[in-house]
């Protein structure tokens, strides 16, 4: 009689932290931080802003920077993916355990 697959034993495995890597999360907000200071600097750089920055736009230039940063970040990520080694439980892990006895 053959033991249903559910039952066999599983090997480990290595599978990438994905969507859930720190450095996607970090990539994704400084890249859309940097998309609205650089509207900012598009669409909202007065001669106030250009007498206090030396005729610099501050906004346009952080926000190209801030653009480029969040891009490295998510193609770091995707380059060199965090991976991780995924181990079946242990038998009876899954069991519920008599908590009683501990006093």
């Amino acid at each position: 009689m053959s033991t249903p697959a559910s039952d066999a034993p599983q090997e480990a495995h290595v599978e990438s932290a994905g969507a859930f890597d720190i450095r996607t999360f970090i990539g994704t907000l400084i890249g859309l931080f940097g998309l609205l200071v650089l509207a900012m600097g598009i669409f909202d750089f007065t001669d106030a802003e250009s007498a206090k920055t030396g005729g610099i736009n501050a906004n346009l230039w952080a926000g190209i920077v801030m653009v480029v940063v969040g891009v490295a970040f998510i193609v770091w990520a995707r380059v060199k993916p965090i991976r991780i080694l995924v181990q079946p439980n242990e038998p009876g892990a899954d069991e519920d355990k008599d908590l009683s006895a501990v006093e």
